[in-house]
């Protein structure tokens, strides 16, 4: 006899890791790949480089791991908020039994053609020399103003001026207000470049700033006529537009890109601090330096009133000196007049010898011409036996033709005369 009811099958009872797995097959199966877009939620980097983040929308959420090989492909920083695109496996997370998509790729939602036209326009800037670091310039030391370019209701602006005001409340500061963010932004922003430009020189650097925000919220900073009006500024422009990893056109033209809002204020503005310890160091320098040379005129008047201290010591000095030239004078007097006795001694002693040199040598000359004189005097001719003739008138005869016969001529001997007559 049959049994009126059939027996009731026992349900299969799995192992927890065994249901785990098989649900993960099923999901093999049925939808790996898999592509899903959504916002990211509780977005973590461990430090081995792996990923864990939620991606959610309206009606659901998934979470979701990235390892790191995958992670170190994105090409931009996933932040809390972002919407992305991503692909990869859905699985069981057997330790925990949760549904978990494990990210291999991940792209920014709407990002491929806006990324596109961002390429092009800055391969276009740059080859047209617009990020050459030859263009830059450098930040003033000092400002004497300081233009601000941003929303009204923008957090950016509260983050510089709070800055401005801490370290530079000295710097007047000009506020030229536009959108940043929508189709209207870029002709707004360039228009409040305009307006601050028409300042210079009382504004001599600009901060161009916003807030972070997607690719799609920073656009207006990408557009080719803000990033024209940038270069033809006639003053320093600092970029201070997004986060530390965002990057717009605008912070490749500006003369220098600060990672945050806040920090390009701080780029302009030394805090007065700075200068006031340079102020007084300078003051103690000038100081030091003032006390240096009162000292030393100090030193030279002290030196001056020891001299005229007491003008006896002076004049005592200066009568020393009178007594010393009197001295040398009155030497040299004596001195000359005893040369001058001492030569006239001289000439009196050698006056008589020249005298009596000279008598000796006329004495001499005297003795020489009465010798002369001597050997010519005819008569010692006429002691050696000579005669001398002369006519009767006493002409001398000297020749045989001056004679004739019978001429009477007279012959003058040693001791006498003798008449004679020519035969």
């Amino acid at each position: 006899m049959s049994d009126a009811n059939p027996p009731v099958l026992a349900p299969r009872i799995w192992p927890v890791g065994a249901l785990c797995r098989a649900i993960a097959d099923a999901l093999e199966a049925r939808f790996n790949p898999v592509a899903v877009a959504g916002e990211i939620s509780g977005f973590s980097r461990a430090a081995s480089g792996h990923c864990y983040f939620s991606l959610k929308d309206e009606s659901g959420q998934i979470r979701c791991a990235m390892f790191r090989r995958a992670a170190t492909l994105v090409n931009f920083n996933p932040r809390e908020g972002d919407r992305v695109e991503v692909r990869g496996r859905l699985g069981v997370y057997e330790p925990r039994g949760d549904l978990q998509l494990i990210v291999e790729s991940m792209t920014q939602a709407g990002q491929g053609a806006l990324f596109e036209q961002f390429l092009r326009l800055k391969a276009k800037l740059e080859a047209e020399g617009s990020f050459d670091a030859a263009r830059k310039r450098a930040l003033p030391v000092m400002p004497r103003g300081i233009g601000v370019v941003t929303s009204l209701g923008a957090a950016a602006l509260h983050d510089v001026v709070s800055a401005l005001k801490r370290r530079v409340p000295h710097i007047p500061v000009v506020l030229a207000p536009s959108l940043v963010q929508g189709a209207q932004a870029p002709s707004e922003l360039v228009k409040a470049l305009s307006n601050l430009y028409q300042l210079a020189p009382a504004i001599d650097v600009i901060l161009l700033v916003r807030g972070g925000g997607s690719l799609e919220d920073l656009w207006a900073f990408n557009d080719e006529q803000l990033a024209r009006t940038l270069v033809n500024s006639p003053v320093p422009i600092v970029s201070g537009v997004g986060h530390e990893t965002d990057f717009t056109i605008a912070d490749f033209v500006a003369d220098l890109r600060a990672p945050t809002p806040t920090a390009a204020a701080e780029l302009v503005a030394q805090p007065r601090s700075v200068w006031l310890g340079a102020l007084d160091l300078m003051e103690d320098r000038l100081q030091a330096a003032l006390v240096r040379r009162l000292d030393r005129q100090s030193q030279w008047l002290d030196t001056l009133s020891a001299r005229l201290a007491r003008p006896s010591v002076l004049v005592a000095r200066q009568r020393l000196a009178l007594v010393s030239k009197a001295q040398r004078l009155r030497f040299s007097v004596i001195r000359e007049l005893s040369q001058k006795a001492n030569d006239l001694q001289g000439l009196e002693k050698k006056q008589p010898l020249q005298v009596k040199r000279s008598l000796e040598d006329t004495r001499h000359r005297l003795d020489r011409a009465d010798l002369r004189l001597g050997l010519l005097d005819p008569t010692l001719v006429l002691q050696r036996g000579y005669a001398w003739l002369t006519a009767e008138d006493g002409r001398p005869i000297s020749r045989v033709e001056q004679t004739f016969f019978g001429q009477v001529v007279q012959a003058n001997l040693v001791d006498g005369k003798v008449d004679l007559t020519v035969g």
